[in-house]
C-alpha cells in the first residue's frame, strides 16, 4: 500500500486515520493526567478537613480529661479532708474516754500526749505535703498536654501550608506545562509538521533531489524553514540558522507610531526562534537523519544538543547515536615542544570539560561568552544577538549543547589541549538534573548570576558548589569588579561595564588555571551511566540489536593483527583475484592466446574452493535475519565500530609512513645513492603495503562477497559452506544501494571493474525498482582536491573525506529524483560516482600513471556528466590525464560515447574569481583545444577541438569554487560563499540534465560491460609516459606555482596601493605599462629562478624540453595577471566615477529646486509676467547645466586601428558579392598556382566565417553592458583583438590562401558600423541615467512647470504632488509600453495566420509568400541568411496588422492598459494617506507607503525624489486630489502620443515573438543551405531536416563540368556519387567522414519529391545562371517546367502536413509562456 502511494506514508488514508488515533490517545493521556490531579487537590481537601475534625476532636478530648483529672483531685482532697475530720473526732472521744485514766496517771498521760500530738502532726504535715505534690504534678502534666496539643496545633498549620504551596506549585506547573504544551503546538502548526511529529521525518526524504533543494533561497516562509533548514545544512552552509522569514504582510509593517522617551515599546510579533527550528527537525526526524543532522552542525562548528528534554514527557534524553560517526582532530605540544596529532571518536575522546550556566535573569549573555573562548569569528553556540534571534524560544529551555576547542599545535591556541565546553540554556534553578549531571561531570564550573544573596532561592545550590573541591568561577553580570580570586580555585569576575575581550582572556586564564591543576576528564559515552535519563541508543531495539550483531561480529577480529585481517578473513579478494584481474587484462591485449584464458578458469576455480570465513558467514547471517529498518542499523554500528577499530593502527602507520618519507626526502636531496637509501625506500614501501593491508571497512566486506557472487557464477556451482543460494547476493547489494549506501564500482586495490558483480546487482535493481531510468554525474581530480566532500555538500551524501579513509577506486551511489522533479527531467535517480583522487603517489608506492588514465577514461565515459575538480586555477595537474581520456576516446570507435564536463576550480580566493573575464576562458579554451590537436595528430584523426570529442561550453562550463573553510582549521567553519558555490554548480548539473533523457538501467549495465571491454583493449594507457618524466614535470610544476604565487603576490600588493589612490582620487586611469612597470621587479627576480632551476636541478635534461613552453607560459600568465588587474582597477575606477556621478546628479537636482524656490519668492509680484519668469529659469539653467557631447565610434576605430581609413572609407564586408580580392593564394600549391577567383566552396566557407564573428562579436557587444557602464574604447580594442585571433585561427585551418590586410581592417569596421548605433542608443542612456546634466536637461520642462506653481504661491502639497506624478510618467509610459507589447503579440500570435502556428507553419508561409512576389533577391536572402529573414518577415506582419486592427484593437488596448494603472495608482495613494492618518505620520511615510505599493508595478522608489523637500506637506488629501488632477493630465499626454496611427517604437511585440521563434536551431546543411527543424539551438543530436533543397539553388555543381546540381540531398545520399572538401574526396553515402560540419548532420537516404524548389529552379533559371556562373541541367528542366506556381505552393501545404511531426511542439504551447 505504501509503494503504490509514492512511498509516503501521508498520502494513504489508513495511516492518516492511524495518525489521527494517535493524536486522540495522546490528547486523552494529557486529560486523563489532568483529572489525575484534580482528584488529588479534591483528596488533598478531604485530608485538610479530615485533619481539622482530628484535631478539634484531640482538642476536646484533652479538654474532658483535665476536668476529670481536676475533679479526681478535689475528689481525693475531700476524701483526705473527710478522713482527718473523723480521726479528729475518734481522737477525741478517745480523749474523753481516757481522760480519767489520764489524770490517775499524769506523767504517763503527758509522755503520751505529747506523743499523738507529735504523731498527728506529722502525719498531717504527710498528707499535706502529698496533697501539695499531686496538685504540683496534675499542673506539670497538664502544661505538657498543652504543649503537645500546642506543637500539634503548630505542626498542623506548617502542614496545611506546606499542602497549601504544594497545590499553588501544581496548579502553575500544570498551567505552565499546558501554556509550553499550546506554545509547542503552534509552534509545529507553523513549522507545518505535526503530522510527522510520529512518523519522524525520514533520511530518505530528505535527501531527493527537489526543486526546493535546487533553489538559493536569502528568506523563505514560515511552511519552508524546515525543508530549508535541512538543505542549507546539509551543504555544511552555517547560515542555515540565519534564515530570513518571509513576512507576507511586510509592507504594512514597515512603520511603527512614535514611542515617547518614557513610555515602553510596544512587543514585537513573535517570530520563530531559530534554535526551535533546530530543535524542531532534531525532535521529529528519525535516528539516521538525527545522527546526519549533529554530524553536518559538527562539521558547521555549532554546538551539539547532549542532554535533551523530551517536549512532551519531559523525560532527558541523551542522544549517543547522533555522536558516533563524528570525529575530532587537534594537535598539541608535548614536554619537548613537538607537535602531536590526534583525531579520535568524539563519543570516546577524554577531555577536560568546562561546564556553563546561570541562575536567575542576567544581562550578558553567556553563549556568546563562551563563543569569545572557542571561536571570537564564529557563534558556535546560538545567543542572543545573533541574526534572527527572538525573545521567545520554546524548545530550548533545559537542553544542554557541547561544544569542543581543539587546538592547532600554534602558540597562540586559547587552550593547549582539547577541551569540552557544555553551556546549560535557561535558568539552572529549573533544571536540576541537568546541573547535577553537568556539576559532577565537570572538571570547571562557571556560573552566571547578578549577585549573591543568601535569601535567593538557589543559595543553597551556590554554597555547595562553593563548598565542592571543583574549581568555580563566578560571572556576576551587576558587578564592575575584575579578577579576583576567593580562595584556592574559586575566582570572581564581574562583567558590569566592562569590555569584554578583557573578560574574555580573565576568564581564559581562570580556566587554564584551573585545568591545570584538575586531574579530572569527560568522556561523552560516561553520560550514558546516569540512571534518570534516557539514551537514545539503549531504547530503541532496533539500534540496540545492530549494535550486539556488530559487535559480535567484531569478537571474531579482535584477536588478530589488523594487517593480517584481510587475509585471514577475506581470502577471495587476496592473492587470486589480483592475478585474475591481472590475467583478464592480459586476456584483452592482441597477444592473448587459449593458455591465458584456461589459467583464468583455473584461477576461478581456486577462488571458489576458498573457504567463507566465520566473519562473512555471520554478516550474511544477519542481513538475511534482519528487515530493512534493522539491517540499516546493523550496517551503520557495523560501519562505526571498524572504523573505531582500524583509526588507531591506520594513524599510527600514517605517522611511521610521514617519517620515513621524510628521511627518504632528505636522502635525496642529499644526493645520496648509498644503501642507506634503498633500504629506506624498501621500508617505505613495506610500510605503503601495510597501511593498505590495514585499510579495512565495509567496502571491502562488500568486495568479499562480490568475489564469493563471482567464483560461484564463473563455475554456476554453489560453495558448500555459503548458507544460502549464490544468486541472492546481489538483492542485498541492491537493497543497501536503495537504501543510500554507496556501491564500489572499481577495485580500487586492483582497478579492475567487477563486470559480473557490477551486472547482477544492477539486474537485482531493476527487478526491484523497474527499469528507471538515471543521470550519470561522475568526479574527477587528483588526490584531495575536495571531490568527496563537493559531492557530500551537493546531494547531503557522506563518501569519506578524511585522510586516512580517503576514496579508493570507484564508487556509486543513488540518488532519488522526487516525484514533482521528475515532471522536468527524464530520469528518476541520479547516479553519483566518486573517484579516487589521481596521482595518489604515497598511497601506492610507486607511479600510478596507468591507473590514473584507466580510471580518468572510465568515469569519463561512463558519465552523462563529469565534474572535472582543480585545485586552484591551474589546469596543468590534469591536463596530461585529459589528453589520454581524449586519445582514448578516439581509438574507441565501437563504443559510441557522447560525454560532457564542468570545470571545477576550487580554492579560488579572488574577488572576482566567479566572474572571469573572457580572455580568460578564452585561453582555458585554446589549451583544451591545443592538448587535442596533439592527441589528434598522433591518432591521425580530424577533431581539432575540445569540443568535438567532449561536451563542453567554455562560457558555462567552467566554475570557481571559493575555499572550503572561513579561516584555518581545525576550528574554521565551512566557507559560506563555498555552500553557494555548491548550489550553482547544482543548478549547472540541472540544466545538464535537463537537456539529457538519461540512460536506463538495462543500458547502464551494458555501458559499463562495454566501455570497460574497450577500455581494457587500449594498451597504449601504460605506455605515455615514464615515471622519472613524470617525476621531474611535478617538480617543474610546484617551481611554477611559486614562480606564478610570487608574481600574483607582488600584483595583490599592487592592486592595493592603487586602490587607496583611486579612493583618494589621486589616479584617474591605470595603463597596462604602468603595470608591467610595477610588475617588472618581481618578473626579474622569477626570470633568474626559472634559469637557475632549469640549468641547476638534477633533472636538467629532462626538463629542457619544457623550457621554452615554461617561459612562455610564464610570459602569459604575467599578462594575464596584468590584464586582470587592470580591468579590476578600472572597474573600481568606473565605480568611484559612477557614484561621484550620482552624488553630482543629486547635488544639481537640489540646487536646481533650491534656487529655482529662492527665484519664485524674488518673483512673487511678477507671477503672471511668464516672458520674464521663463528669461530668468533659463539664466539659471545656463549657470549651472552642461551639455554633453556623444562620442564618435568609428573614429576610435581608426585609432585603434592605427590605419589611415576613414569611418566613410571602408567596403562593407557584410554585402560584397565575393571576396577573391581579399585573399592571397598560396603558391605552393601547383593546380591553384595561376588561380585569381574563389572555388563557391571557399566563397560559402569565408562567408560562413564572417557570419559567425557577427554573431559571435553581438554577444560580446551585449556582455559590455554598455548602458550600465558607459561606453569606452577598450570596448573596440576587445572586438579588434577577438577578430585578429579569429582571422589567424581561420589562417591555421585554411590550406589554399591567405587573408589580406584590407581584409581584416574592412571586417573590423563592417562590424563596428554595424553596432555604431547600438553603442550610441546604450551609451546615451547611460549619460541620460547619470550625467547631472543631461539628466536635468531632460527633466527642464518638469523643473519649468515646478517653478511656475512656486511663483504662484502654490502650497507644498501641491508642488510635492506635481514632481511626484512628473517622476511617475517615465515609469508609466515604460509600464505601459511592456503590457501592451505582451498583449499585442499574444493577440498577434493568435488572430495572424502566419504566425499561430508553430516554425513549420511559419516557414510555409514564408515560402508561400516568396513565391507569390517572385522577387530572386529575397529568394537568396531567405537562402543564405533564414534567420534574417524570418526575423525580417515577422516584423512585416506584425506592422501590417497593428495598421490594420489599430484603431478598433491596439488602441482601445493601450487605454485600457492606461486606465487600469490610473486607477492602481490611485489606489494606492489613498490607502497610504489612510495609513498616514492611523499611524500619524508624515510625509515620509506616506511616500514609504506610496512606493512600496506600487513596487510591483511600477520600476518608481524613494529615491528617485531624493533631493526634494517635503517636511512641510501635511494635507494628505490634499496631495491626494493633486496627484488625481495631475496623473489625469500625464495619463491625457500619454494617451495623445499614442493615439496616431503610428505605434511607438518602444512597443516592440514584434521582437517578443521573434525572441519566440527563434529559440531553436539555426544551422544550415552544409549541401543544400535548409536550416535544421530542432527545437533547441545547442541540441546534442545530430542537425536534421525534413526540407532538403535541390543542391543547385545553393549554387554546388558537377565536378569538372559547369552545371547546377539537379539532386537533393536526400538522393545523393543513397547515390553513389561523390563530393569534393579542401581537395579530398568523399562518398555522399558516407558524408560523415569528411568531418566538421559534415559530421554533425544526419541526412536520411531517401527519394525527395517536393515541387517546390523544381518550380523555383524553372522560374530563376536566368538569375541562378548568373549568380553562380554556371548553367542549369537542361534534361531535367523540360520535365520540371511544368510545374505551375499554384501547384508549387499547394505542394508546401502537403508535404508540411506530412513532415509536421519533425518540428517540436514548443512553439505550439502559448505565447505566455515564452514571456
Amino acid at each position: 500500500m505504501v509503494k503504490a502511494n509514492g512511498g509516503s506514508f501521508y498520502s494513504c488514508k489508513m495511516f492518516r486515520q492511524m495518525e489521527r488515533e494517535k493524536q486522540e490517545q495522546q490528547m486523552k493521556i494529557l486529560m486523563e493526567r489532568l483529572k489525575e490531579r484534580e482528584e488529588d487537590m479534591k483528596k488533598l481537601e478531604e485530608e485538610k478537613e479530615r485533619m481539622k475534625m482530628m484535631m478539634e476532636e484531640e482538642r476536646q478530648n484533652n479538654d474532658k480529661d483535665r476536668k476529670s483529672k481536676e475533679e479526681e483531685l478535689e475528689r481525693e482532697i475531700r476524701e483526705q479532708e473527710k478522713h482527718q475530720k473523723e480521726i479528729r473526732d475518734k481522737m477525741r472521744e478517745t480523749f474523753r474516754y481516757e481522760i480519767e485514766e489520764m489524770r490517775k496517771e499524769n506523767d504517763k498521760i503527758k509522755t503520751e500526749k505529747e506523743k499523738l500530738r507529735a504523731e498527728n502532726e506529722i502525719e498531717i504535715d504527710r498528707l499535706l505535703s502529698k496533697i501539695k505534690n499531686e496538685r504540683e504534678n496534675h499542673e506539670t502534666e497538664r502544661k505538657k498536654r498543652e504543649e503537645v496539643f500546642n506543637e500539634k496545633e503548630e505542626r498542623y498549620k506548617t502542614l496545611m501550608k506546606e499542602k497549601e504551596e504544594s497545590e499553588e506549585k501544581m496548579h502553575e506547573q500544570t498551567k505552565r506545562e499546558r501554556e509550553e504544551w499550546e506554545k509547542q503546538k503552534q509552534l509545529f502548526h507553523r513549522l507545518h509538521i505535526e503530522i510527522r511529529l510520529l512518523n519522524r521525518i525520514k533520511l530518505a526524504d530528505v535527501l531527493q533531489i527537489t526543486e526546493h533543494s535546487l533553489r538559493i533561497l536569502e528568506s523563505c516562509a514560515e511552511k519552508e524553514l524546515i525543508q530549508t533548514f535541512i538543505q542549507e545544512l546539509l551543504m555544511m552552509n552555517y547560515r542555515a540558522r540565519y534564515i530570513c522569514v518571509k513576512d507576507p504582510n511586510e509592507h504594512y509593517h514597515t512603520h511603527q507610531k512614535d514611542i515617547g522617551l518614557f513610555e515602553e515599546k510596544t512587543s514585537q510579533s513573535d517570530q520563530i526562534h531559530p534554535m526551535d527550528v533546530q530543535m524542531a527537525v532534531f525532535h521529529c526526524a528519525d535516528s539516521f537523519l538525527k545522527q546526519l543532522m549533529v554530524t553536518k552542525l559538527s562539521q558547521c562548528q555549532y554546538a551539539l544538543p547532549l542532554l535533551v528534554p523530551d517536549p512532551f514527557t519531559r523525560q532527558i534524553e541523551f542522544p549517543l547515536w547522533t555522536f558516533r560517526q563524528i570525529n575530532k582532530s587537534w594537535k598539541m605540544r608535548n614536554t619537548n615542544n613537538e607537535i602531536i596529532s590526534q583525531t579520535q571518536p568524539i563519543y570516546k575522546a577524554e577531555t577536560p570539560m568546562v561546564s556553563f550556566f546561570r541562575f536567575g535573569s542576567v544581562s550578558s549573555s553567556k553563549s556568546q561568552l563562551m563563543n569569545s573562548l572557542i571561536n571570537e569569528k564564529h557563534n558556535t553556540f546560538f545567543h542572543r544577538n545573533c541574526p534572527g534571534s527572538s525573545r521567545t524560544r520554546v524548545l530550548m529551555d533545559g537542553v544542554v549543547e557541547i561544544a569542543w576547542f581543539c587546538p592547532s599545535g600554534k602558540h597562540d591556541d586559547k587552550f593547549n589541549d582539547c577541551v569540552a565546553f557544555c553551556n546549560l540554556h535557561g535558568d539552572a534553578g529549573d533544571h536540576e538534573k541537568q546541573l547535577q549531571i553537568l556539576t559532577e561531570m565537570a572538571s570547571v564550573n562557571v556560573v552566571l548570576l547578578p549577585r549573591l544573596d543568601k535569601n535567593d532561592r538557589c543559595a543553597s545550590i551556590i554554597q555547595n558548589l562553593f563548598n565542592d573541591r571543583k574549581p568555580l568561577i563566578f560571572l556576576f553580570t551587576e558587578d564592575e569588579s575584575a579578577f579576583i580570586e576567593i580562595r584556592k580555585e574559586k575566582f570572581k569576575i564581574g562583567l558590569k561595564n566592562r569590555n569584554q575581550s578583557d573578560v574574555s582572556e580573565e576568564l581564559r586564564k581562570a580556566i587554564t588555571d584551573s585545568l591545570s591543576q584538575s586531574s579530572s576528564t569527560f568522556r561523552l559515552k560516561d553520560l550514558s551511566k546516569h540512571s534518570d535519563i534516557r539514551v537514545d541508543e539503549e531504547d530503541d531495539d532496533d539500534c540496540r540489536r545492530g549494535r550486539e550483531a556488530a559487535q559480535q561480529m567484531m569478537g571474531l577480529l579482535v584477536k588478530n593483527d589488523l594487517r593480517e585481517i584481510k587475509e585471514l578473513f577475506l581470502p577471495h579478494q587476496g592473492k587470486l583475484w589480483h592475478q585474475w584481474s591481472q590475467k583478464n587484462k592480459e586476456l584483452h591485449r592482441p597477444r592473448a592466446d587459449d593458455t591465458e584464458s584456461r589459467k583464468n578458469i583455473e584461477i576461478r576455480h581456486q577462488q571458489h574452493e576458498c573457504h567463507i570465513s566465520d566473519f562473512i558467514k555471520c554478516f550474511i547471517k544477519e542481513i538475511n535475519s534482519y528487515d530493512q529498518h534493522q539491517k540499516m542499523f546493523f550496517l551503520k554500528w557495523l560501519r562505526i565500530i571498524l572504523d573505531e577499530y582500524t583509526s588507531a593502527d591506520l594513524s599510527a602507520l600514517h605517522h611511521k609512513y610521514d617519517v620515513k618519507w621524510s628521511t627518504v626526502l632528505k636522502l635525496k636531496e642529499n644526493n645520496d645513492k648509498s644503501e642507506q637509501l634503498k633500504t629506506e625506500q624498501t621500508e617505505l614501501q613495506r610500510i605503503s603495503e601495510e597501511l593498505q593491508a590495514a585499510t579495512f571497512g565495509l567496502e571491502h566486506i562488500l568486495r568479499e562477497i562480490g568475489q564469493i557472487y563471482e567464483s560461484c557464477s564463473s563455475v554456476n556451482k554453489n560453495k558448500k559452506d555459503l548458507q544460502v543460494h549464490f544468486s541472492s547476493l546481489p538483492s542485498f547489494a541492491a537493497e543497501m544501494m536503495i537504501s543510500g549506501f554507496p556501491l564500489e564500482l572499481m577495485d580500487g586495490d586492483v582497478a579492475h571493474v567487477p563486470v559480473i558483480w557490477i551486472s547482477a546487482v544492477l539486474d537485482e535493481l531493476i527487478q526491484k525498482l523497474g527499469d528507471q531510468r538515471v543521470f550519470v554525474l561522475s568526479v574527477l581530480g587528483v588526490q584531495s582536491s575536495g571531490k568527496s566532500t563537493m559531492l557530500n555538500a551537493m546531494f547531503g551524501l557522506q563518501f569519506a573525506v578524511s585522510a586516512g579513509r580517503c576514496t579508493r577506486g570507484a564508487f556509486m551511489q543513488l540518488v532519488k529524483v522526487s516525484d514533482e522533479m521528475k515532471t522536468q527531467m527524464n530520469f528518476d535517480y541520479i547516479l553519483v560516482v566518486d573517484t579516487e583522487g589521481l596521482r595518489a603517489l604515497e598511497l601506492a608506492g610507486r607511479s600510478t600513471r596507468h591507473h590514473d588514465n584507466e580510471l580518468a577514461t572510465f568515469v569519463i565515459g561512463l558519465a552523462n556528466l563529469t565534474l572535472i575538480n582543480i585545485f586552484g586555477e591551474n589546469l596543468s595537474e590534469m591536463q596530461d590525464t585529459l589528453q589520454i581520456v581524449v586519445q582514448a576516446f578516439m581509438r574507441m570507435k565501437k563504443v559510441k560515447l557522447n560525454p560532457s564536463c564542468v570545470f571545477v576550480h576550487q580554492n579560488i580566493t579572488g574577488m572576482t574569481a566567479g566572474q572571469k573575464n573572457m580572455e580568460g576562458r578564452r585561453q582555458l579554451q585554446e589549451t583544451l583545444d591545443e592538448m587535442t590537436k596533439l592527441s589528434a595528430e598522433e591518432e591521425g584523426c580530424d577533431e581539432e577541438r575540445f569540443s568535438d570529442v567532449i561536451r563542453f561550453d567554455v562560457q558555462n562550463d567552467v566554475k570557481y569554487f571559493a575555499q572550503l573553510w572561513e579561516g584555518n582549521p581545525p576550528m574554521a567553519p565551512p566557507n559560506p560563499n563555498y555552500c553557494e558555490n555548491i548550489q550553482e554548480l547544482k543548478k549547472t548539473v540541472r540544466s545538464h540534465a535537463l537537456k539529457s533523457h538519461g540512460i536506463s538501467l538495462t543500458h547502464l549495465k551494458d555501458h559499463i560491460k562495454d566501455l570497460w571491454e574497450a577500455l581494457l583493449k587500449e594498451q597504449f594507457v601504460s605506455s605515455f609516459t615514464n615515471s622519472l618524466k613524470t617525476a621531474a614535470h611535478r617538480k617543474l610544476q610546484t617551481e611554477y606555482n611559486k614562480w606564478s604565487s610570487s608574481l600574483h603576490n607582488a600584483m595583490m600588493e599592487t592592486e592595493n596601493r592603487l586602490h587607496n589612490e583611486i579612493k583618494n582620487e589621486a589616479i584617474s586611469e591605470v595603463k597596462e605599462t604602468d603595470l608591467h612597470r610595477e610588475l617588472n621587479r618581481t618578473s626579474e627576480k622569477v626570470k633568474k629562478s626559472m634559469s637557475e632551476f632549469f640549468e641547476k636541478d638534477t633533472y636538467a635534461k629532462i626538463l629542457s624540453q619544457w623550457k621554452t613552453s615554461y617561459e612562455t607560459k610564464i610570459k602569459a600568465l604575467q599578462d594575464n595577471i596584468v590584464r586582470e588587474a587592470k580591468e579590476k582597477i578600472n572597474e573600481i575606477v568606473l565605480h568611484r566615477d559612477l557614484k561621484k556621478k550620482d552624488e553630482e546628479r543629486k547635488q544639481l537636482q537640489c540646487t536646481l529646486y533650491e534656487k529655482s524656490k529662492e527665484l519664485a519668492l524674488k518673483l512673487k509680484d511678477k507671477a503672471n509676467d511668464e516672458e520674464t519668469i521663463k528669461q530668468e529659469l533659463d539664466l539659471i539653467w545656463e549657470q549651472s547645466v552642461k551639455i554633453i557631447i556623444d562620442t564618435d565610434i568609428l573614429n576610435d576605430v581608426t585609432k585603434v586601428l592605427g590605419c589611415c581609413k576613414q569611418g566613410n572609407k571602408y567596403n562593407d564586408i557584410l554585402a560584397v558579392p565575393n571576396y577573391s580580392k581579399y585573399v592571397n593564394f598560396i603558391k605552393s600549391l601547383k593546380q591553384d598556382a595561376k588561380k585569381s577567383t574563389l572555388s563557391p566552396e571557399d566563397e560559402e566557407q569565408i562567408r560562413s566565417f564572417v557570419k559567425d564573428v557577427v554573431q559571435k562579436t553581438d554577444t560580446m557587444i551585449q556582455s559590455f553592458k554598455i548602458s550600465e557602464n558607459g561606453y569606452n574604447i577598450s570596448y573596440i580594442e576587445q572586438l579588434t583583438d577577438y577578430i585578429k585571433k579569429r582571422a589567424k585561427e581561420h589562417h591555421r585551418q585554411c590550406k589554399k590562401y591567405t587573408f589580406q590586410e584590407e581584409f581584416f581592417v574592412d571586417l573590423v569596421y563592417s562590424i563596428c558600423n554595424r553596432a555604431k548605433n547600438s553603442f550610441t542608443q546604450q551609451h546615451r542612456l547611460f549619460m541620460e541615467a547619470n550625467d547631472p546634466d543631461l539628466y536635468a536637461e531632460k527633466k527642464r520642462d518638469e523643473y519649468y512647470s515646478i517653478f511656475q506653481k512656486q511663483c504662484h504661491k502654490a502650497t507644498s502639497a501641491v508642488i510635492f504632488g506635481e514632481i511626484i506624478c512628473q517622476k511617475l510618467k517615465e515609469p508609466i509610459e515604460q509600464r505601459v509600453y511592456e503590457k501592451t507589447a505582451r498583449d499585442l503579440a499574444e493577440e498577434v500570435r493568435s488572430n495572424c495566420e502566419s504566425l499561430n502556428g508553430n516554425r513549420s507553419n511559419l516557414e510555409k508561409q514564408i515560402l508561400k509568400t516568396l513565391a507569390e512576389e517572385e522577387d530572386f533577391d529575397k529568394y537568396m536572402n531567405y537562402i543564405n541568411n533564414p534567420r534574417d529573414h524570418f526575423n525580417g518577415f515577422i516584423r512585416k506582419e506584425v506592422s501590417l496588422y497593428i495598421a490594420q486592427k489599430f484603431s478598433f484593437s491596439v488602441l482601445p488596448k493601450m487605454k485600457e492598459n492606461i486606465e487600469l494603472l490610473q486607477q492602481k495608482i490611485m489606489k494606492a495613494a489613498h490607502e497610504s494617506t489612510e495609513h498616514v492618518q492611523v499611524n500619524s505620520g508624515d510625509a515620509g511615510l506616506w511616500l514609504k507607503s506610496f512606493t512600496q505599493q506600487l513596487s510591483d508595478e511600477l520600476i518608481f522608489s524613494e529615491k528617485d525624489l531624493m533631493g526634494v523637500k517635503h517636511y512641510d506637506v501635511n494635507d494628505f488629501n490634499f496631495l491626494e486630489d493633486v496627484i488625481r488632477q495631475e496623473l489625469t493630465a500625464i495619463m491625457s499626454d500619454i494617451s495623445r502620443e499614442l493615439n496616431n496611427e503610428c505605434l511607438n517604437p518602444k512597443i516592440r511585440p514584434d521582437e517578443t515573438l521573434i525572441d519566440h521563434f527563434s529559440q531553436c536551431c539555426w544551422v544550415q546543411c552544409p549541401f543544400c543551405k535548409a536550416t535544421c527543424t530542432n527545437d533547441k539551438e545547442n541540441h546534442q543530436e545530430d542537425h536534421s531536416t525534413p526540407f532538403h533543397r535541390v543542391n543547385g539553388v545553393h549554387g554546388l555543381y558537377y565536378t569538372n563540368t559547369l552545371t547546377l546540381c539537379s539532386e537533393t540531398c536526400t538522393d545523393l545520399v543513397s547515390s553513389c556519387c561523390n563530393f569534393v572538401v579542401n581537395n579530398r574526396m568523399f562518398s555522399y553515402r558516407n558524408y560523415k567522414s569528411a568531418g566538421g560540419v559534415y559530421a554533425d548532420w544526419s541526412i536520411t537516404p531517401v527519394h525527395s519529391d517536393l515541387p517546390y524548389w523544381k518550380w523555383f529552379v524553372c522560374r530563376f533559371q536566368k538569375d541562378l545562371e548568373n549568380k553562380y556562373s554556371k548553367r542549369t541541367n537542361c534534361n531535367t528542366l523540360w520535365e520540371w517546367d511544368r510545374i505551375t506556381k499554384q501547384e508549387a505552393i499547394e505542394s508546401l501545404h502537403t508535404y508540411f502536413k506530412r513532415s509536421g511531426h519533425h518540428f517540436k511542439d514548443r512553439n505550439e504551447s502559448p505565447l505566455q509562456t515564452s514571456l
